[in-house]
């Protein structure tokens, strides 16, 4: 009996790399660390090659139907890739300032990424469940790299603590759900579900804690408390990373369960998803308006967000579904933006995480003013960067679904939003510095970062292709 393994090739080259990374760097010293790192990165490149190998339009099933290879799945994979390789070439300077350019670092974001990648292609719930825990543990890891530290190994304490009561939640909910279908592929569940029968109590309560471990790994309110804290404790690097590539995973785990397995459910899900989104959007901004740290601010702006994904989502089709997606992609285009910047300002024992770190940035260099002020207008939702269209898709798609009082919370949440934005602008542009010291960037990180930012307005005057990507990858995946 063949196997076909081409569809898991991009899962087998991750591993592969982490593997070598691995055993490499028992026989590299300090001065060689750069080696890790390159390897790191071709491992990134071969994986996103393996990808454009699977590009098909047939949805394609394998290791007894536990994995699906789909458009969505290669979409996302692409996306993931292509956000930690950015990580990793803002972030070099950073780690090796802090000791932490080494193998083990490279090997967890390896691994985290290969987590990611298991739980994009779940067609089952043990491959999703799998999935979240291989990625989560290894974030939960990178946040405590800084041994001796007290605010990463703090977060890290609470992301661990909190992450395993939302797996307890997952865990129960899914044996709920195969308690009333009979069935963990996901396939199978949602014919189950749209046939109906005589378990809907218990189908409804493993709903319920299944939608609960899904907002709390997206970061939604009330199950929001980790995330400033994580966000505010780990290595800024760090930050960069869970900011970004992971998001992309969680909306996999959010497409796969709620428009996969319980798309028969709706009815059922779409008011735990009102609730959520209300509360993240109103909190998210209000709470974000007293902070002075900017990362603990970026980091209530990620909740306030997510309510935004999941407003897409109440649509219960193509149209909400592929909104979500393009926000999605939309914000971690922006995160990888406005943490970049952190990263990019900060130096040996100083980290430029306060909002008065950023005063008079356009004194020191207009351009990066520039930068960080597309990076705020488009998590603002103003034109003409790619988060107003992201704003405006999801906003139709909640109109559509009949929430229109919930699309202009929506609206004045997003005002709300952006006057903590403009604050930003307002300290860059008008107020006078108080770090004079030039700001030095390694080459590929200038050119990266800045081609970077330039895409936030490329997409904002031209959305219409990643729109229609978006759009024909669900289509073509069958989520209709």
């Amino acid at each position: 009996m063949t196997v076909n393994l081409l569809p898991i090739l991009p899962e087998i080259v991750v591993l592969i790399g982490a593997s070598v990374v691995l055993l490499v760097d028992l026989f590299l010293d300090d001065d060689r660390r750069h080696i890790g790192y390159w390897l790191a990165q071709s491992t990134l490149l071969v994986a996103a090659w393996a990808t454009l190998r699977t590009l098909d339009i047939d949805v394609v099933r394998v290791m007894h139907d536990l994995v699906v290879d789909d458009l969505v799945a290669d979409l996302l994979r692409l996306c993931s890739f292509a956000a930690v390789s950015l990580v990793l070439f803002y972030s070099r300077s950073y780690l090796a300032l802090r000791g932490l350019f080494r193998g083990e670092t490279f090997v967890l974001i390896l691994f985290a990424l290969l987590g990611m990648q298991v739980l994009i292609t779940a067609n089952s719930f043990l491959t999703l469940y799998l999935g979240l825990e291989l990625m989560s543990l290894a974030l939960y890891a990178l946040v405590a790299m800084q041994r001796g530290e007290r605010a990463p190994a703090e977060a890290a304490m609470k992301y661990f603590v909190l992450g395993a009561l939302a797996s307890g939640f997952l865990l129960y909910g899914m044996s709920m759900i195969y308690g009333a279908t009979g069935t963990l592929e996901i396939d199978r569940v949602s014919r189950a579900v749209l046939a109906g029968g005589e378990n809907e109590i218990l189908l409804i309560f493993g709903l319920v804690f299944v939608v609960s471990a899904i907002a709390f790994k997206l970061g939604a309110v009330p199950y929001h408390m980790w995330v400033p804290d994580v966000y505010h404790g780990a290595p800024t690097a760090i930050t960069l990373l869970i900011g970004t590539a992971p998001e992309f995973a969680a909306f996999a785990m959010l497409l796969r369960l709620l428009g996969g397995a319980l798309v028969g459910a709706e009815v059922d899900w779409q008011g735990m998803l009102v609730v959520l989104s209300v509360l993240s959007v109103t909190l998210g901004h209000v709470v974000a308006i007293a902070q002075v740290n900017l990362k603990r601010m970026l980091a209530y702006s990620n909740i306030a967000n997510m309510g935004y994904v999941l407003m897409g989502f109440l649509a219960a089709d193509v149209t909400g579904y592929s909104a979500a997606m393009f926000y999605m992609v939309a914000y971690v285009l922006t995160s990888l933006v406005s943490f970049g910047m952190i990263v990019l300002l900060s130096r040996r024992g100083f980290e430029a995480d306060l909002l008065d770190d950023l005063r008079g940035l356009n004194t020191r260099s207009p351009w990066w003013a520039f930068v960080m002020l597309l990076a705020m207008f488009s998590l603002a939702g103003m034109p003409p960067t790619i988060g107003f269209y992201a704003k405006l898709l999801v906003l139709q798609a909640a109109v559509k679904a009949g929430f229109v009082w919930l699309a202009v919370v929506g609206v004045i949440a997003a005002l709300i939003g952006a006057f903590y934005y403009l604050r930003v602008v307002k300290l860059m542009y008008f107020d006078e510095p108080v770090d004079r010291s030039p700001i030095e960037a390694r080459a590929d990180t200038r050119v990266l970062l800045s081609a970077n930012a330039l895409a936030l307005l490329l997409f904002g005057i031209l959305p219409q292709p990643l729109m229609g990507l978006c759009a024909v990858v669900l289509v073509q995946s069958q989520f209709f």
